[in-house]
């Protein structure tokens, strides 16, 4: 059974940082390209950044792009999402998922971005 349980999320203030993990069991970790995606409350599921199974190739939202880096540790199989500058339209539940649908995803984690 696939299981992803992501961390790290909180209120911080506008230009503050954060980095969010995931978790990941139940499946082999390192054969499968790993996505963040991120839904802002009454808005739909957005896709935020991608890294191939070997931790390479890293793909960014063009709002994310220059701010947040996406990384993995095979070895833990972890996921991780360094999130700098943040602004307060980055304020949404934050998912890791390995399914290219993301229709599989982990509870996720709130991030809040706000004076």
């Amino acid at each position: 059974e696939v299981q992803l349980v992501e961390s790290g999320g909180g209120l911080v203030q506008p230009g503050g940082s954060l980095r969010l993990s995931c978790a990941a069991s139940g499946f082999t970790f390192g054969a499968y390209d790993m996505s963040w995606v991120r839904q802002a409350p009454g808005k739909g599921l957005e896709w935020v950044s991608t890294i191939n199974g070997g931790g390479g190739s890293p793909t960014y939202a063009n709002s994310v792009k220059g701010r947040f880096t996406i990384s993995r540790s095979n070895a833990k199989s972890t996921l991780y999402l360094e999130m700098n500058s943040l602004k307060p339209e980055d304020t949404a539940v934050y998912y890791c998922t390995n399914d290219p649908k993301y229709t599989s995803r982990g509870q996720g984690t709130q991030v809040t971005v706000s004076s």
